[in-house]
Formats: C-alpha cells, structure tokens, sequence
C-alpha cells in the first residue's frame, strides 16, 4: 500500500494500549528488513532517517526506497524525520515525501523550542503532515546528536508545550540515552505516569536500544506510543556481516553481505515489535 502518515497509527496505539516500532534506517538493505518484519507481523511500522543519515543519501532517496517497499506490503509503512535539526530539514523532509517529521528544539530554551516547534507543526498541518517534537533531554550520542546530561521532562511543562505548539505527539526525557548504555539504566517511570495524566496526545520514547524488554514493556503500560531503535540495528546488521567475512572471507559479493545483514535486522525487529505489543495490530 502507499506509504501513510503516522496519525492513524499512534492514535490506535494510545487507544488499543500497544507502542509502534520506529526503526532507523540507514540503507536500502535495513529498508527492506523491517518491512519484512512488519509484513510477518503484521504491523504498523515506522522507517526513521536522522540528519546525519540523510547526509549520507539524501532525503529523496530514502523517501523514494520506503515508497518503493511500502507499495509492495500490506501493512502500514510511514516513513519518518528523526531529530528533524530545523525547521528547513523538515520543510524538506515533507517535500522529499515524508509522511511524519520531527523537529527536536530539546537543546534550546522551553521558549524557542516552543516557537521552532510551532513553526513546524503550522507548516506541517497544512500538508497534512503529523508532527514530533522533543521537551527535555535525553542522553548519550546518536549520529551528531549528543547530549552530556540528562534532563527529565517535566509534566506541567509538557502540557503547557504540547497546548502552544500543536504538535500531534510529544518525546519525553525520563532518563533513557541514545546509544547503548553504560551500566544499567534508572528510568523515572513515574515521572512517565504523570506526563500521561497531563498530555493527551501520543508519547514518544527515544533511546530504547540496550533496554530491558520489562522496562520497554512497562513504558508502553504507562502510556508510550511510539518507541524507537536505532543503535541496536546498526549493530546486528554489522556484526552478521562482519561474521560471514570471518566464516568465508573470500566474499566479495554486496548481496550476500546485504543478505544476512537484513536477516540480522529482521529478526531483532520482529522481537521488539512483539514487547510493544504492535504485532497483528495491521491485521
């Protein structure tokens, strides 16, 4: 089917009580292994692309793989701006042909972070674009994203940010990291339980890569709709490559280290949409 927009799909998770997977792509290789999980599953699913990745490509090209892919599944696909970096990114992202973005002001003050955040969201209602954005921090590094510290987003701050902007779903800081962790992360769940009492459009949380599947379980009960997984993909693509170079190290071919790359990527996928709850939800 065409490529969709992230509304429908968020606002069935916070009604049905589940989380959508948001998967960063960094290739047509990782394109095509999450869809596949999410046709096994039968899943709504969301491909992400950071800034730094739509360095690497650009944004057509990655809009124009998830179209291509989309088209030959059953289920949802969206195709998303992660950390959108400004508000020219993500004029560009809705373009290109992204169907949901995100403008992360987190790094600047409550106010401009409003005003950026508004911006985005006027722009992006007009094209009937869904629109994230970010209040507080979360920690650690993610492409050319880093941050030193955490800083836990408050409730009443939330709401008052979520009334101003108009955004249609919110990332909250409750001490998750981008990256995996170091040592074991010490979630404020209950700061997440509060948000949800405050902010009645969908939350979002970033950093999930490393995490329990208990804690990742507990989230989505506590309100999270939508997750994302970026570190942990990377990292099961590489080291299913890095294992058959070791194992037949005479391979010089692209497709077969494309092959058991996606492979890899499927099937770490295909476990973390079955914590959020998300499988059989396309059905």
């Amino acid at each position: 089917m065409p490529l969709v927009t992230s509304k429908w799909m968020l606002e069935d998770a916070q009604k049905r009580g589940y989380a959508v997977g948001a998967f960063n792509v960094e290739n047509m290789e990782m394109v095509k292994a999450v869809i596949a999980a999410a046709q096994e599953l039968k899943a709504p699913v969301m491909l992400q692309t950071t800034p730094s990745t739509v360095k690497y490509a650009g944004l057509s090209m990655y809009a124009a793989m998830a179209a291509a892919e989309a088209e030959k599944a059953s289920v949802p696909v969206c195709i998303h701006l992660d950390h959108g970096s400004s508000f020219e990114l993500a004029v560009q992202a809705i373009k290109a042909g992204y169907t949901s973005v995100m403008i992360d002001g987190s790094k600047e003050p409550f106010e401009e972070n409003v005003a950026v955040s508004k911006r985005v969201a006027d722009v992006a209602k007009a094209c009937g674009i869904p629109v994230e954005a970010e209040l507080g921090k979360v920690g650690g590094k993610e492409d050319d994203l880093e941050a030193e510290a955490d800083t836990n987003t408050d409730p009443m701050e939330a709401k008052e940010f979520v009334e101003r902007t108009g955004i249609t779903s919110l990332a909250v800081a409750i001490g998750t990291a981008h990256g995996f962790y170091v040592g074991t992360p010490v979630l404020d769940k209950e700061r997440l339980s509060e948000i949800r009492k405050v902010v009645d459009i969908p939350l979002v949380l970033h950093g999930a890569s490393g995490l329990s599947d208990e804690d990742v379980s507990d989230c989505v009960k506590r309100g999270i709709c939508k997750v994302n997984f970026a570190t942990e993909l990377r990292a099961a693509y590489t080291a299913a490559v890095k294992k058959l170079l070791e194992e037949k190290p005479e391979t010089f071919d692209p497709k077969a280290l494309g092959k058991v790359g996606m492979a890899a990527v499927t099937e770490l996928v295909k476990g973390r949409m079955k914590v959020l709850g998300c499988d059989g939800k396309a059905e």
